[in-house]
């Protein structure tokens, strides 16, 4: 099992369940011979600093350990132009408690808006890079890589996937999810 840990991007935020990501990656999985199931652990507008909050009560809501946790945080912090070190810090509790629970991960990262400025930019998207080499995971660099910029793959709002847009990011990060699934996590 697989847990999509996250915030709108992965709770499929303006779409059906049947479109948003956890069920298009499990759909996608399935099709190439991995018979994963794809729980959703995203809220929308969750930050980092939320995400860290429920992460205890979202795994024993699993009732089994998951064979993977995709986590895709840190969006709403920048969104807020919170301190990328805030967003950091957060992040790298979520990941030393997996860790502390043998639990792999697959983490994904975020680009900054370009009104955010370059010391904003390459604060916050090299909090990333830093955290998986830090804890030894591996590192999906930009969630919405295929979807974003993108209006025929954007819903209205001009930041969420549409349906089509998910179906774009799955191809693009499904590789690495499989690789991440093979993956034993460093102790």
């Amino acid at each position: 099992m697989i847990w999509g840990f996250g915030d709108s991007l992965t709770a499929g935020y303006g779409l059906s369940p049947a479109q948003g990501f956890t069920a298009q990656l499990q759909a996608a999985l399935r099709r190439a011979g991995v018979p994963a199931t794809v729980r959703n652990g995203g809220v929308s507008g969750d930050t980092a600093r939320q995400g860290r909050a429920r992460l205890l009560w979202g795994l024993r809501g699993l009732k089994a350990v998951p064979d993977l946790v995709i986590v895709e945080l840190g969006a709403n912090d920048m969104l807020r132009g919170l301190p990328p070190q805030q967003a950091e810090a957060e992040l790298d509790r979520i990941l030393v408690e997996l860790r502390r629970r043998r639990i792999p991960v697959l983490l994904t990262g975020m680009r900054a808006a370009p009104n955010l400025g370059a010391d904003y930019a390459h604060a916050f998207e090299g909090m990333y890079p830093r955290l998986a080499r830090k804890h030894d995971v591996p590192l999906y660099l930009f969630f919405l890589d295929g979807s974003a910029g993108d209006r025929r793959l954007t819903q209205g709002d001009g930041l969420h996937p549409n349906a089509r847009g998910v179906a774009a990011i799955v191809g693009r990060m499904l590789p690495a999810v499989r690789a991440a699934l093979r993956r034993r996590p460093a102790h």
